[in-house]
């Protein structure tokens, strides 16, 4: 995977582990989200529909730091809603890091300059700040003219901080080849952001825009155009390539639901993050009282068109790690 090197090297030895304890269903990245309440109203994302007295409400600290250390996951996401609206997120952070977790925190990054001073600067923390295409389209995107300049700006001030800085991108039907190369392009090479995720853009339920998410035909068309030339070789994404050639077509994996479970205010989220079919109250619940075989394109209508990072790029990694020719290319775009 694109990513530090002792990083990727602690992932290797967590899965080493997981294959000799004999283990099929493991969490490798758990997607914490202390919060559902949110300072934007993204047309791709329903977090903000929740009812209002689920959005007052902030995870306390035990029971998030508990519920990553029941799922055994050496890598954490903190999302939402907006993390950075939670009074104690710096405390769930410097926690984490405490307990050897490697972190990442999202935000839209509003209020990132604001609250800067509470976090300190750790090698396995890294700030993932989300940018929906260029000025015009992450404006539209997040309902917020003058988004993308506050994002960016945000971005810059981290990284003279010294603080490891990502973006996350997500890609609709309305957008080009050519519009995935001209944002990763700059954020790659002018604001040089330190690695670069992409998702591919999926219906997810509660989003109040339904019509631009991608279908399997057009994220491959798109992906493949967007990468020709080698071009996907200059950037530095937060992917393995295994999960780059799912994208553009070039194999095709099954979906690990498991290995990027989604914990909140609710609970772990059954099957995953972008399907809502119940919540278990622990970890032990969620993988062995969930009938995995159910889900997957092929066996439940509403994953036909997922390509969702939090489904296949666990595959990807396990695949990548089964396969010296595989880790050998990881490795080289370390």
């Amino acid at each position: 995977m694109a990513m530090p090197l002792r990083q990727s090297v602690r992932l290797g030895a967590f899965l080493a582990k997981q294959k000799l304890l004999r283990r099929d269903k493991y969490a490798i990245l758990v997607e914490l989200e202390p919060l559902f309440a949110c300072n934007l109203k993204c047309g791709g994302c329903g977090k903000i529909q929740q009812p209002a007295h689920l959005l007052k409400q902030r995870m306390p600290v035990q029971q998030a730091i508990g519920a990553v250390e029941e799922s055994g996951a050496p890598m954490v996401s903190i999302a939402g809603g907006e993390p950075l609206m939670h009074p104690q997120i710096d405390e769930i952070t410097r926690i984490l890091l405490e307990r050897h977790k490697i972190v990442f925190l999202c935000t839209n990054a509003l209020l990132l300059p604001k609250h800067l001073h509470r976090f300190k600067p750790h090698p396995d923390f890294a700030w993932m700040v989300h940018i929906d295409g260029l000025e015009d389209k992450h404006d539209a995107s997040v309902r917020k003219e003058g988004g993308f300049q506050a994002a960016i700006d945000a971005i810059k001030l981290a990284k003279d901080a010294g603080f490891r800085v990502m973006t996350n991108t997500t890609f609709f039907n309305t957008d080009a080849p050519q519009d995935v190369i001209d944002v990763l392009d700059y954020l790659n090479d002018v604001v040089g952001v330190d690695n670069m995720q992409l998702s591919p853009g999926y219906a997810y339920e509660k989003a109040p825009d339904q019509e631009h998410f991608l279908g399997v035909q057009q994220t491959r068309e798109l992906f493949a155009k967007a990468f020709a030339g080698g071009r996907r070789k200059k950037w530095r994404l937060n992917h393995s390539p295994v999960f780059l050639d799912f994208l553009e077509g070039k194999r095709d994996l099954e979906c690990t639901p498991w290995g990027i479970p989604s914990y909140s205010l609710l609970g772990w989220q059954r099957p995953c993050y972008l399907l809502d079919d119940g919540y278990a109250k622990t970890w032990r619940e969620l993988i062995e009282e969930t009938d995995w075989d159910a889900f997957g394109r092929g066996k439940d209508p509403r994953c036909a068109n997922c390509m969702a990072h939090c489904g296949y790029e666990p595959t990807a990694v396990i695949a990548t790690t089964g396969s010296l020719k595989e880790t050998i290319r990881a490795a080289a775009g370390t």
